[in-house]
């Protein structure tokens, strides 16, 4: 007898983010469907993964269902990797065009984007996770300052708010973390 996929023809994916929705939707576009919905959680304390794991196990309960979630940092490395998740409050403190005097006393400007994504089965299932990382440094704002700190994070000397979309989602940290899941989805319609 063939084991049979854990993963359902639809994610629920939380997010109260327009833009992370359509990033993600166009990421994914083709491999599974994706459908949104926003559920206001409790966000604990601790590291992305932490983080992740436990805002997979309370989405999945809300909802009663199999979910994917998302936390994104910006770790400094002259801050070891601070603000990390907590990156969400700096820039509603700072916004970007003034994100980058955070590192105005370093020398070291380098900083990492992580995206860890987390699927959930449903109530009582342990989340898997899956996370990509891009490097790059902290720099003053430049190009639309539409999503988050995008203008502030240059990859190779292009800030991802000057990159084409399509271009962006091929190196940045979100799109590493959704091929990991692609791979992992694709295992499991194959087992």
């Amino acid at each position: 007898m063939g084991s049979r996929a854990a993963v359902p023809k639809h994610l629920n994916f939380i997010t109260g983010n327009k833009n992370k929705l359509a990033e993600v939707q166009a990421i994914l576009e083709g491999v599974i469907e994706l459908r949104n919905q926003n559920v206001d959680l409790v966000e604990i304390q601790g590291t992305v993964e932490e983080v992740t794991l436990d805002k997979a196990r309370r989405a999945a309960d809300a909802i009663n269902g199999p979910v994917l979630v998302e936390d994104t940092c910006l770790c400094f490395k002259a801050m070891n990797d601070l603000p990390g998740p907590y990156i969400k409050w700096f820039m509603l403190a700072l916004g970007p065009a003034k994100l980058h005097h955070m590192l105005d006393g370093f020398d070291d400007k380098s900083a990492q984007a992580v995206c860890t994504f987390a699927y959930c089965e449903g109530p009582g299932h342990e989340p898997v996770l899956f996370q990509g990382r891009t490097d790059g440094k902290l720099v003053a704002s430049r190009g639309p300052t539409v999503f988050g700190w995008d203008s502030c994070f240059e990859y190779e000397g292009t800030t991802y708010a000057e990159m084409d979309k399509s271009e962006k989602n091929k190196i940045s940290h979100r799109g590493k973390a959704l091929d990991k899941l692609k791979v992992w989805l694709a295992s499991k319609v194959d087992a």
